[in-house]
């Protein structure tokens, strides 16, 4: 038996890194009893017989898992988004955000494109959030080295919506990956999805993902977080949780919120507060079984 790590999944097998080496693996017919299957990311144990294919005996417990597109254990997630054209929407970046939170994976802002603007505006918004933010230029290199930095030892997963320079970032930093970059569509004034599955890269002490259809529609639909867990997944909430004159306050508009004073006294952006009163309006009235 042999511990790897899938970093990639073609056609129903399984490229499992082992021992130095990939195994071109298949998965024992017990996982689809179980109503489980491996996926990019997961840690297994693989049988290596004399002759035939290597087979994914099991799977090791997860750390967390993304459902669409299906990958797992990831330690950061870079969420990319442009200064312009597009232009950034921070609630969709604090949405990702949240998730992210919600999975324990923490998230990174990278603010690409920034030798067209300055990421400066965006970056403030985030200034007591806890949340790290690095502007990024593939034309200068600025912030290059700060992203390399995050591989260290972890599995890192970039997304970003079409358009946001999400492939120009991995092939300026990670040449060796020659990931396909698309060209805007100004009719659209968006991007055109380039690449085509998940897949790990090993490089510079980590691996890189790269999740092509990670959107925000695939964030709404398959990461839905319940209402009464929202606040916990910004970061610069959590000192001032308990604090508040109501141990019901949804931190909306009620009094004696300790969070509303927070955002009234500066030490929370209203821009992150805005985001997760959107957020909680979104779900709060969600049934349980409708998130299934």
């Amino acid at each position: 038996m042999a511990k790897g790590l899938i970093v990639r999944l073609i056609g129903g097998f399984y490229y499992v890194e082992a021992d130095g080496e990939i195994l071109e693996c298949k998965a024992r017919g017990a996982f689809r009893k179980k109503g489980l299957s491996p996926v990019v990311g997961d840690y297994v144990e693989v049988s290596v017989p004399q002759e035939g294919y290597a087979a994914i005996e099991s799977i090791f417990p997860r750390k967390n898992k993304i459902v669409r597109p299906a990958i797992a254990n990831i330690d950061k997630l870079v969420i990319v988004s442009s200064v312009c054209q597009p232009a950034p929407s921070p609630f969709i970046i604090d949405k990702m955000t949240a998730t992210a939170v919600n999975k324990e994976i923490e998230p990174v802002i990278v603010f690409s494109k920034t030798d067209l603007a300055p990421a400066y505006e965006y970056q403030k918004l985030y200034e007591n959030s806890k949340i790290q933010t690095i502007a990024f230029s593939s034309k200068t290199g600025e912030g290059a080295e700060q992203v390399k930095k995050l591989l260290n030892g972890n599995i890192v997963a970039f997304t970003g919506n079409s358009g946001v320079g999400k492939s120009s970032l991995l092939n300026y930093i990670f040449p060796q990956l020659n990931i396909e970059t698309g060209d805007i569509s100004k009719k659209l004034g968006r991007g055109r999805h380039t690449t085509r599955s998940v897949e790990l890269y090993k490089t510079d002490g980590g691996y890189v993902a790269d999740t092509p259809g990670f959107s925000t529609v695939d964030l709404e639909r398959y990461e839905i977080i319940n209402k009464d867990h929202i606040a916990q997944c910004f970061p610069e909430f959590e000192e001032y949780l308990g604090e508040c004159q109501f141990t019901s306050c949804a931190h909306i508009c009620e009094k004696g919120c300790a969070i509303l004073e927070a955002v009234k006294q500066g030490k929370i952006s209203k821009s992150r507060h805005n985001s997760y009163v959107e957020m909680y309006n979104e779900v709060k009235d969600i049934k349980e079984w409708q998130k299934k």
